[in-house]
């Protein structure tokens, strides 16, 4: 770990003009300099350096920082790494502490992965599946795939190789329980994860030998954060910046299968939904996001999700669903290349394939569940750029088969608290925004938040809301929410517990509508969601709170 006292000397040693210039043909104008920016394509010189200042500013796409930050963005590093860059071209030596979550942490998964590697040369079955699968020894190799053994094999190698047994512990290789310690990848092919700079962080395992769960990933670790890691990432993202395209899958085997294809910007979230903690990695490169999903039930509902957040988010690119049972490691196995290069150039809009799914969950043959369905669509697009909803209200219209003029999106307001890089407005709910200050002002009343009400139940602020729960309050739309003398925080738990309930008992009565008007799912399912909403409405009626589950 690079001292802060280090840091602060290179700082004082480095020039912005001269850091920006080794990369930027710089001129003078006045007491700055400008230049087309490097970020994004224009004509006009937007991009601006202050020596006096000692910072960047891109009054075209809102770029800016110091010199520091110019060379993380421009060369895709990460901020240790573009330390490293700027001590070396300014002959400066940096001062290194022995900070216990540095080398160990990188010493011991190295370590533990090699030696997954090394396990899976002697064990045919793992050789054999894979095999089976189609990968090849190069991928092999160029994902650093192994294979861990039984509990005892992995914790007398960290005990004959002296690691720490407490950085295992820290970094999820081993667990305890009840005095008991425990390797948690037993009999599983092993994927290292990496974090976007390429530092492993983590393993994701595929049972070969029926375990009841096929795949597990290592626990949440100070590093290992699912929901805002994407595998291979680190693989991926120059050709990401190249192709402008990032392709996003479901699982490991996929994105090993597509990058022996040739289709090397693809990437997988880990075993769960894609979050808004996904969008910062995202928006690096600006690329456009496919979504390249099983077309089975949890499949659809993850990409509809997924489509949901991206889509209000400004982000560019649509969905591919693989029918017939294929994913995309199986369309890679049986020679389907240029069919899959036709369905990653040509992928359904996110917004209409939002609205697809939508209609497709109530039976429009019935008036009343016509009506259900486009009042929820029209709560889908009130999240999207007044253009938007001006240009889709239209498709909406055509799908459902009424005039234009029933679908009304009056009575919105834009704002500016939840809009994304590009600058894009977007509908503010006074509710939302109202709890989320809530958070801000009164913390301690979170837990009571959570144990009622997920923050996917948010439709305009979830963003917010996930930066307000991790503390983030230096974040620009969380300041501007703090400072809006129109949003009050709620002063008591009485006045939130009875906007929860209030909250809570509308999303349970359109839950209940919803499910009354599904006609893809079982008598005995729809039964038992019915029941459910049923009792959770009836206590909220009574005045008492609900726990939420999914």
């Amino acid at each position: 770990m690079i001292t802060q006292d280090s840091i602060e000397a290179l700082k004082a040693r480095l020039d912005i003009v001269d850091v920006v210039g080794s990369y930027v043909e710089l001129r003078k104008a006045g007491a700055n300099y400008k230049a087309p920016c490097p970020f994004h394509d224009e004509k006009t010189a937007s991009f601006v350096v202050s020596p006096a200042k000692q910072i960047y500013h891109c009054f075209g796409c809102g770029a800016g920082g110091d010199s520091i930050k110019f060379v993380m963005e421009y060369e895709k590093l990460n901020y240790p790494q573009a330390l490293e860059k700027l001590a070396s071209s300014t002959n400066f030596s940096l001062v290194y502490s022995e900070g216990k979550k540095d080398k160990p942490l990188s010493r011991l998964m190295e370590k533990i992965c090699s030696r997954y590697q090394y396990l899976l040369t002697k064990n045919h079955q793992a050789l054999a599946y894979l095999k089976e699968r189609g990968i090849y020894e190069g991928s092999v190799e160029k994902f650093g795939i192994g294979y861990a053994a039984d509990s005892n094999s992995t914790i007398n190698y960290i005990k004959s190789e002296l690691l720490n047994m407490s950085e295992a512990l820290e970094m999820g290789i081993i667990g305890t329980e009840g005095g008991r310690t425990y390797a948690r990848f037993i009999e599983r092919i092993t994927f290292p994860i990496h974090s976007a700079n390429g530092t492993i962080v983590g393993f994701g395992g595929r049972t070969i030998t029926g375990h009841q769960a096929k795949y597990v990933n290592s626990p949440e670790t100070p590093f290992f954060n699912k929901s805002r890691l994407l595998y291979a990432y680190h693989h991926a993202k120059q050709s990401i910046h190249k192709t402008k395209q990032i392709v996003i899958t479901e699982g490991y085997l996929d994105v090993i299968m597509l990058h022996q294809a040739g289709f090397d910007n693809a990437v997988a979230t880990l075993g769960t939904a894609l979050t808004s903690e996904h969008l910062p990695l995202l928006r690096k490169g600006e690329p456009e996001v496919v979504m390249a999903y099983d077309g089975d039930k949890a499949g659809r509902a993850a990409a509809l999700k997924a489509s949901k957040l991206l889509s209000a988010s400004g982000f560019s690119g649509g969905v591919v669903i693989f029918g017939a049972g294929l994913d995309p490691a199986d369309m890679v196995q049986k020679g389907a290349i240029e069919e899959l290069s036709e369905m990653f150039r040509t992928p359904q809009p996110f917004i209409e394939f939002v609205i697809d799914e939508i209609l497709s969950l109530y039976n429009l043959s019935d008036p009343k569940a016509k009506e259900l369905c486009m009042q929820e669509a029209i709560g889908y697009l009130k999240t999207l750029s007044a253009m938007l909803q001006d240009r889709y209200k239209t498709y909406l219209a055509q799908r459902l088969g009424i005039n234009p003029s029933f679908v009304r999106l009056a009575n919105q307001t834009n704002t500016n608290y939840n809009k994304p890089v590009d600058d894009r407005s977007r509908h503010k709910d006074m509710w939302e925004l109202t709890l989320i200050k809530t958070v801000l002002e009164h913390p301690e009343f979170i837990d009571q938040i959570l144990d009622v009400l997920d923050p996917s139940l948010l439709q305009f602020h979830s963003h917010e809301f996930a930066l307000a729960l991790r503390g983030k309050f230096d974040e620009p739309m969380l300041m501007a929410i703090s400072v809006d003398e129109q949003i009050r925080a709620l002063k008591n738990e009485e006045a939130l517990k009875a906007e929860l309930i209030s909250f809570l008992m509308k999303h349970y009565e359109r839950e209940y509508k919803k499910v009354n008007m599904q006609k893809d799912i079982s008598f005995e399912q729809k039964a038992f969601f019915i029941r459910k909403y049923r009792d959770k409405i009836s206590q909220l009626k009574r005045g008492e709170l609900v726990a939420y589950n999914s």
